[in-house]
């Protein structure tokens, strides 16, 4: 038997959108299930984003302490941002990412892993990639406000990590599945079989 997810769609009677929203709206449809009645489903529809598990030479990750209002915490994670346009590559989003929030260029990157955040009530996909030969970035840092202005940077070994993440302390999810799949593929069979940086990715189709 093979354990991998596949494409469906099951049949909707009847859509709206009650929320449109800066970055992302709310949508209902109303969808019909196996047995034939028709039951109403709420979520998120959400650009897609990327994140970025970048590990330098002496196994450190790169990690920003951010505040995170909805769930009134200030959370470890690792660089990430929107698909802020629709077909964007993401290796480019990801680029982007890391030189924006910790100034750092990577010469390395592979895809870790690909992800949905919350499937039971938004449509988010994520790709996380892993970035080596890291490098300080040229010229001006980026102007950052809100929350960003009060961000924290740090490198912080992979063993910490893991340790944090399993005694319940660490908590932002690209962080808790890029640090948990680098981990596995370490001990299974290596980084160099990850999936190239411009892998095809269906959840979020992009431009070359």
């Amino acid at each position: 038997m093979t354990i991998k997810d596949t494409p469906e769609e099951w049949e909707i009677r009847a859509t709206e959108t009650p929320f449109v929203g800066n970055k992302t709206s709310v949508r209902t449809d109303d969808v019909v299930m196996p047995d034939g009645h028709v039951a109403r489903r709420d979520y998120q529809v959400h650009p897609g984003s990327v994140a970025v598990l970048a590990v330098d030479d002496a196994g450190r990750v790169v990690v920003i302490r951010q505040y995170r209002h909805p769930v009134r915490r200030k959370l470890w994670e690792i660089p990430a941002g929107l698909l802020d346009v629709p077909g964007e590559n993401p290796l480019h989003a990801a680029q982007r990412e890391l030189y924006e929030e910790a100034h750092v260029k990577a010469e390395d990157w592979r895809v870790l892993t690909d992800v949905y955040t919350t499937p039971g009530g938004c449509d988010e996909a994520v790709r996380v990639f892993l970035a080596r030969g890291l490098s300080e970035a040229e010229g001006d840092r980026f102007d950052v406000e809100h929350e960003e202005a009060d961000m924290e940077l740090a490198r912080v070994p992979l063993k910490e990590l893991v340790r944090g993440v399993l005694a319940g302390e660490l908590h932002n999810n690209c962080l808790v599945v890029g640090v948990l799949s680098l981990v596995a593929a370490q001990n299974g069979d290596g980084l160099e079989a990850l999936r190239p940086a411009e892998a095809p990715w269906p959840a979020r189709p992009f431009d070359s």
